[in-house]
């Protein structure tokens, strides 16, 4: 039992070196970096590549969408059977237990990526360089963002400030509140925010904007409306982003890292793993899960069919609404206008693929498995998604409807390519409309089981999900066993 804990928060106190590659926006070949020495730290490269090690573990985000989006009412799990991948499966029907490999990977893996940027944190005050701020400020942010992710899925977690985690922790160090796993993350983002530079010094890497959004989101989670909206604002009336006019174009390559992106995590086609080490890999799992089993036709890949889009989403879309075309392939209309397109129906088939993340044909390599391979950058934080948090926070806090109104209308401006189809409504009506914006603006990335549990609705949605159970997930069963009666399980589990 003993290995689990030391995968999961004590990842990097027991492995001499450990091979880390980035995007390649980051680096153009792996590279190495002690991780059990107290001597590293001596220069600028050091620290830039240990600060490379801690983007990497954004890759693996990938488990965090799949399972969002699989855990919500926007989607089935689906897969070639009942039983293929079991985890999501459960998690899908809301039957998943403290023993869960899919949730413990998620607990590994974001735990990963706080204990590498704790690395830096630990050693911020060895050397100093030029620059040296930017590589904190970074650090901060990107802890910040595993430590939210962590929060969302599992509330309260262990934290060990600006060190990281060593054997025997585990048995001492105490799950943190909610509320102190949020102030760390806002102190982080606060700092991230005053000292990030607004626009990055390689693409991917984390922005004074990013961190204002992300900070934003987590009052917005915490129910802290009146900051959320202020902090939203400061984004917004400095704002370098933009809606992009098309939104087909978003989620296509020439789309990557666009005016609309505000947070986007970087892959590349090339593999460094496989089923069994997912956590290497360089490309877009979830990419590959999400595509139609044994497609042939044009301009999309093949995939694992999991991720299926329900009917219920498709009926939100109102009609005239031009993102519907782009979130959601109808493989029967999409065959009946090319001939000889065809794909296997598997598990839970609904005729529906998350068309934002299903594979594409991109080079001349299609035709080999590139399942595992996908470069589909995520779209972490866009900048519609920004706006429609503005707009609840503006209008739960009781601040502004009108503005609330207006950043509403933007994002339907571009949906509808109209002034037709405006928002005029006030108060809880506009609240229902917002919310009702964020399923169709973002569907199949993600958020929507958290926007229903954060508002009180995901009982009402989600068929299976128990009241004051399921707004969280188990903490995996290895953990809780190894810490040895120092953390409790969730409630339910």
């Amino acid at each position: 039992m003993k290995k689990y804990i030391y995968i999961s928060i004590a990842t990097l106190t027991l492995v001499s070196t450990l091979t880390v590659s980035c995007s390649d926006d980051f680096v153009d070949r792996p590279i190495e970096y002690s991780i059990d020495s107290e001597n590293y730290f001596n220069s600028k490269l050091e620290y830039d590549n240990a600060l490379i090690g801690a983007y990497d573990l954004l890759q693996s985000t990938f488990i965090n969408v799949l399972m969002g989006e699989i855990a919500s009412d926007n989607t089935l799990c689906g897969g070639n059977s009942p039983t293929d991948v079991p985890g999501y499966q459960q998690v899908d029907d809301m039957i998943h237990t403290p023993v869960n490999a899919n949730l413990k990977q998620l607990w590994d893996w974001m735990f990963a990526g706080v204990q590498r940027a704790n690395y830096i944190l630990e050693f911020k005050d060895k050397t100093d360089f030029v620059g040296k701020n930017q590589v904190i400020a970074e650090a901060h942010f990107l802890r910040a963002y595993y430590h939210f992710e962590l929060v969302k899925w599992f509330g309260g977690i262990p934290m060990n400030g600006d060190k990281r985690f060593s054997p025997g922790d585990e048995k001492k160090v105490p799950r943190s509140s909610v509320e102190e796993v949020y102030a760390s993350i806002e102190a982080d983002l606060i700092f991230a925010s005053e000292n990030l530079s607004a626009t990055p010094s390689q693409t991917g890497r984390a922005t004074k904007g990013a961190a204002l959004a992300l900070l934003g989101k987590a009052y917005l989670y915490q129910d802290k409306f009146t900051l959320a909206a202020t902090t939203f604002e400061r984004l917004i009336s400095n704002s370098p982003y933009s809606l992009v006019t098309n939104y087909d174009t978003i989620f296509e390559m020439a789309g990557e890292n666009g005016p609309e992106s505000v947070f986007e995590i970087q892959y590349t086609d090339v593999e460094g793993g496989d089923y069994a080490n997912l956590q290497f890999l360089e490309g877009n799992v979830a990419v590959g899960f999400n595509g139609p089993n044994s497609y042939v036709g044009p301009f999309f890949t093949s995939g694992n069919n999991f991720n299926l889009p329900t009917q219920k989403i498709v009926d939100a879309f109102e009609a005239g609404d031009n993102r519907e075309a782009v979130a959601i392939l109808d493989m029967a209309a999409w065959i009946a206008v090319n001939p000889g397109t065809s794909y296997t129906k598997q598990n839970e088939d609904t005729g529906y693929f998350n068309r934002k993340y299903i594979p594409r044909i991109r080079n001349a390599n299609a035709a080999l498995d590139l399942k595992l391979t996908n470069p589909n950058n995520y779209r972490a934080i866009r900048y519609a998604d920004v706006l429609l948090m503005a707009a609840e926070a503006y209008n739960r806090s009781g601040l502004d409807d009108a503005k609330a109104r207006g950043y509403l209308n933007q994002v339907r401006r571009r949906a509808f390519g109209d002034l037709n189809h405006d928002i005029s409504s006030s108060g809880a009506a506009l609240t229902d409309f917002i919310l009702a914006e964020r399923r169709v603006e973002l569907v199949g990335e993600g958020h929507r089981f958290f926007d229903l549990v954060r508002t009180g609705k995901a009982a009402q949605e989600i068929d299976g999900f128990i009241a004051g159970k399921n707004e969280l997930f188990p903490i995996p069963i290895e953990e809780i066993q190894f810490a040895n009666g120092n953390w409790q399980q969730n409630p339910g589990y």
